[in-house]
């Protein structure tokens, strides 16, 4: 078992009882015990992330409502946050911070997880979940086809965009202040990078 220090990082949860590392899939992680712990699988490992600290939640929720008003106002589909599961494809089980379902895609919601790959996904990449969160997983986004891909830099107050383009992700730029994010799952969003960052 890691100890809190330990967990200042994304790591392998190499000690939980289960397939070997590298053989994960869906049923083995639902039969994970609760422990108040945070897992993912990437590539068929199983990882365990920190909890998040007050100021990663409070930009989760900024980015959450804006895109919430906005997609419910246009009905355009349906917006999530973690803790929800997101079975991207065999082996890939992930919890994005706040991710988009158009209306299109509503068939991939289920009872108890999300199966197929949403639409617009993005992720508050903190000191210590970054790493991750710009290699293994930016890579099972691709993998599973996730069109659009935004990571936010609490330090800098940026939003980095990328599109997808033959199974890689192309960046359009990395946003800050009264700039609007190009998106094209969300064309026309209202909101201005500073806006998500309003509570810090």
């Amino acid at each position: 078992m890691a100890t809190a220090e330990e967990l200042s990082v994304v790591m392998p949860a190499d000690w939980v009882a289960g397939p070997q590392q590298g053989r994960w899939r869906y049923e083995d992680y639902a039969a994970i015990p609760e422990d108040g712990r945070r897992y993912e699988v990437v590539n068929g490992v199983l990882y365990i992330s920190p909890s998040p600290n007050v100021r990663h939640q409070d930009i989760v929720g900024e980015i959450f409502a804006y895109l919430r008003d906005f997609v419910r106002s246009g009905e355009l589909g349906r917006v999530f946050m973690a803790p929800l599961d997101v079975e991207l494809s065999e082996g890939n089980v992930v919890q994005p911070d706040v991710f988009v379902i158009l209306k299109q895609h509503r068939d991939r919601i289920s009872t108890n997880r999300i199966i197929g790959a949403p639409d617009l996904v993005v992720e508050i990449a903190s000191a210590s979940t970054a790493r991750h969160d710009q290699h293994a997983k930016l890579d099972a986004y691709a993998s599973a086809s996730v069109p659009e891909y935004w990571v936010v830099n609490p330090d800098t107050q940026t939003v980095k965009v990328l599109l997808l383009e033959k199974r890689v992700y192309r960046s359009l730029g990395t946003f800050s202040g009264r700039a609007i994010l190009p998106s094209q799952v969300l064309p026309d969003l209202p909101v201005s990078v500073e806006q998500f960052f309003a509570t810090i």
